[in-house]
């Protein structure tokens, strides 16, 4: 039975600490809102005062919390409280320069800190599913290992360099909320050509999304524009789908249709359509 503390717990850190005293854990907790740690008495969690109290005894401790700023305040406060044996494992997401440099004092320091963000709303983390990932000296995710990957269904060790998960946390939701303004113009078409939305949606289990990731995806990363659907003709389509959602509020199409004109008018018409991407990777 592990002595942990959760810091945060907000709607991901509740779920984490319940699933954490489910397992056998000795979980205490703390949170500003002080109801919210309170809450997770039900499940053998104790809530604490303050974040020093919650880490006193703590051999790991789990941050999960808003933001940067919040997480230096939060480390400030523990500082005094932690053994040289305790593990500070930071699941925020961070600005990643932020996070390497706090990886950096913290270690010249001699604390013992990964940051390992996640994939995964509350129910994945009550479950232990969705995805992890780490950064940071590999000896100490190896000595914490076996225990992060009871809190989850997938766990990615991405390398010493600190700030590694950082940036691929930014990378992974780039893309649902990218897929999400875009998954909202499907809608907003399917609203205005009177088709029900869940049908619409439906449709998109056409698509191979993940052959596009693995394929375009690559091509566009090595700066391949070799056109399979040329960005003149897509530019044509998106007109179309403008014109029939008219005045319609757009979450994403009127921006891509602005840089896909101004692509065409630098003279790549004739280039595949993901030469959207074109100033994201270098140049010969």
């Amino acid at each position: 039975m592990a002595n942990i503390a959760f810091l945060g717990t907000g709607l991901l850190g509740s779920a984490f600490a319940e699933a954490a005293a489910k397992r056998g854990d000795s979980v205490t907790a703390w949170n500003r809102s002080i109801d919210k740690a309170q809450a997770l008495s039900q499940f053998g969690v104790k809530a604490a005062a303050t974040p020093a109290e919650a880490v006193r005894t703590a051999s790991r401790v789990h941050i999960v919390l808003k933001d940067d700023a919040v997480v230096e305040e939060v480390i400030a406060a523990i500082r005094s409280e932690l053994s040289a044996d305790t593990i500070l494992i930071d699941h925020t997401t961070t600005l990643p320069a932020l996070t390497a440099e706090r990886a950096a004092r913290l270690h010249a320091a001699g604390v013992k800190y990964l940051h390992c963000p996640v994939f995964m709303g509350p129910a994945a983390a009550r479950n232990a599913q969705g995805s992890m990932m780490a950064a940071g000296p590999k000896a100490l995710f190896e000595s914490v290992q076996a225990d992060l990957a009871k809190m989850t269904g997938r766990l990615e060790y991405m390398g010493e360099r600190a700030d590694l998960a950082a940036a691929n946390k930014l990378f992974g939701n780039a893309m649902i909320i990218g897929l999400s303004a875009v998954m909202a113009d499907v809608l907003t078409l399917a609203r205005a050509s009177d088709v029900n939305g869940e049908d619409a949606i439906k449709l998109l289990g056409l698509l191979d999304l993940n052959g596009m990731v693995a394929n375009r995806g690559v091509n566009m990363a090595k700066g391949n524009f070799t056109p399979s659907f040329e960005l003149a003709m897509a530019r044509k389509d998106v007109r179309l789908m403008l014109e029939t959602t008219g005045k319609r509020p757009m979450a994403a199409l009127p921006a891509i249709a602005a840089r896909m004109d101004q692509l065409i008018s630098a003279g790549h018409g004739a280039a595949d359509a993901s030469v959207v991407g074109i100033d994201a990777v270098p140049r010969p």
